[in-house]
């Protein structure tokens, strides 16, 4: 995998063109994916190993991208810890025993991972099989502070007020918390590389919700500490937070390979900022994959325009792929990128 485009543009090294992969590229907005989830449930998906590897492969087959990426749910280790987990139709993720004082947080367990999220580890297996060395795979969790909010608001939130008064008014237990949910995701994490990840993306979609101060203490503390404690080797890590626009900086802190930047900065002036080896992935805004085709090749060109002196450098979205998007216009961006090259 070394030779990877995906791999070399996440370790900061000269690539002939952007390698291109989607958020949300197994997902809703393809037929295929429908079928298979008018069979069974979300959760079920997620616990099936050859179910899950199925729909991995999805987008490697029919859009040809660049790195496949696994198909679970960032809150497979939240439900691993003893949360009730279900997902209802329409709502989106619910826990039925939210965690709001410290009976709460003492009741999660900090579980054999192998034990409860083996079957994860069982896919990442049938999916490298599968790719036969054709492209990366990168694996995946929920860091701590987005668990953390699902687990305590119980849902999801528009503005986090539990979870603020949580962090606020008993900010101790809220660490305990952020402790647990950390030490499980470091565990989670480190058994993905063992069974065959060739890459890793730690998701912090709900980060923009906090100011720069309890982000580096609620959040960020926890991604540097997860990040520190990985097997790492010759596998890239990349962070991304809804928030990374402003919170480049101090993402840097914790010292991943890559940083996954959303649609409100200015990528390259982004990445002039941060220290020399660590790359960008993003950031073009999902929206302009419902206008036209002309549109998208357009921007997607203005990116890449950007981008073309900089090594270390992956095309993105800045957040995932939305599920009543055009199946034609996601493939037409994933051609676009694959068809511009540039000489280093």
């Amino acid at each position: 995998m070394q030779n990877s485009l995906f791999i070399k543009a996440a370790f900061s090294q000269p690539t002939h063109r952007a390698p291109v992969w989607l958020m949300r590229q197994a997902g809703r907005y393809m037929k295929q994916y429908l079928a298979i989830k008018e069979k069974y449930t979300f959760l079920e998906m997620c616990r099936t190993p050859e179910i899950a590897a199925d729909i991995t492969m999805l987008p490697v087959d029919l859009i040809g991208i660049d790195a496949a990426i696994m198909f679970s749910d960032i809150l497979v280790t939240a439900e691993a810890m003893g949360g009730k987990l279900r997902f209802e139709n329409g709502v989106g993720p619910r826990f039925d025993n939210p965690v709001r004082d410290k009976a709460g947080v003492d009741a999660l367990i900090v579980p054999e991972v192998s034990d409860k999220l083996g079957y994860v580890a069982d896919m990442i297996r049938i999916v490298k099989e599968r790719l036969n060395g054709r492209i990366p795979l990168i694996g995946f969790a929920g860091a701590p502070f987005t668990v953390m909010s699902y687990l305590v608001e119980g849902k999801s939130s528009r503005d986090f007020k539990i979870t603020k008064q949580l962090l606020h008014n008993e900010p101790k237990l809220a660490h305990e918390l952020l402790s647990k949910i950390a030490r499980v995701t470091t565990d989670y994490l480190n058994m993905q590389i063992a069974a065959g990840a060739d890459a890793l993306q730690l998701f912090d979609s709900w980060a923009e919700a906090l100011s720069w101060d309890d982000y580096r203490e609620f959040a960020h503390d926890y991604v540097a500490q997860i990040i520190a404690g990985l097997d790492r080797k010759d596998v890239p890590i990349i962070s991304f937070c809804k928030g990374s626009s402003v919170f480049a900086p101090l993402m840097a802190e914790a010292k991943p390979d890559v940083i996954s930047v959303d649609w409100n900065a200015n990528l390259a002036t982004l990445k002039k900022t941060l220290p020399a080896g660590i790359a960008v992935q993003g950031n073009l805004d999902p929206h302009i994959l419902y206008a036209d085709k002309k549109v998208i090749t357009e921007r997607i060109h203005r990116l890449l325009d950007s981008m073309k002196e900089e090594n270390g450098f992956i095309f993105n979205l800045g957040h995932g792929i939305m599920p009543d998007m055009p199946f034609d216009h996601i493939r037409h961006a994933v051609e676009t990128v694959k068809e511009y090259t540039w000489e280093k």
